[in-house]
């Protein structure tokens, strides 16, 4: 009897060890967060992320959630030709009305930073509490902490393709819904990671990070 239970263990054992790992690829919401700041967070086009998850229009989700946001692993595992390079995805032109953009903030030194995980913005240096104006019209679809290393943050949607975002602000004038205009104060400058007073600008094509200096006029 011995024996056999030994045996009864051994496989159970097995049976474990060869379960597969949990999927990557997903996210579970957390209180303060929206669809945007998701998928601004893992550089996505939150309608992507909408449709996996068969979210509706008005892209109400609720904590605890677990949002796919990955829909490769799927298709990869059935792909026949797995060393096949696969092209690489880049940004398109938008099918949207131009975004008549302007200056986050008057003055101030500007430079390009790339960040850890590649995405490119402008951080510009100022004053404390100096204003920060939202770069072209658009309307607000976050504000808060909710995403590391941006502290707190704003992010405009300008049309379907485009996204703005403003970080490290002291005080917020705006509330998330709100239409803005270009130009019209949004927040006040505050401190960037090493204390000094510091704006944290991106502009997201698609979801995507890209350079803002194609995009601005001309000095600040």
């Amino acid at each position: 009897m011995l024996r056999y239970a030994c045996i009864a263990l051994l496989a159970l054992l097995a049976a474990c060890a060869s379960d597969p790992p949990t999927r990557s690829g997903s996210y579970v919401v957390k209180r303060g967060d929206t669809l945007y700041s998701i998928a601004f967070r893992h550089g996505l086009d939150y309608r992507e992320v909408a449709r996996l998850n068969g979210i509706g229009r008005d892209y109400a989700i609720h904590p605890g959630q677990v949002l796919r946001l990955d829909a490769r692993a799927k298709a990869s595992a059935s792909a026949p030709k797995p060393n096949t390079p696969r092209p690489v995805a880049r940004p398109t032109p938008p099918n949207a009305p131009p975004v008549q953009w302007v200056w986050p903030v008057q003055s101030g030194k500007t430079t390009l930073t790339t960040r850890p995980n590649g995405g490119q913005g402008f951080s510009i240096a100022g004053a404390l509490g100096q204003d920060v104006k939202a770069a072209g019209i658009g309307r607000v679809v976050y504000t808060g902490t909710g995403l590391l290393g941006y502290g707190q943050l704003v992010i405009i949607k300008h049309n379907d393709a485009y996204l703005s975002a403003y970080g490290h602000t002291q005080t917020v004038l705006v509330r998330e819904g709100q239409d803005v205009r270009g130009g019209q104060s949004i927040a006040t400058m505050g401190a960037g990671p090493n204390g000094s007073p510091l704006l944290y600008f991106e502009i997201r094509l698609h979801g995507e990070p890209v350079d803002p200096t194609g995009y601005l006029p001309r000095g600040p």
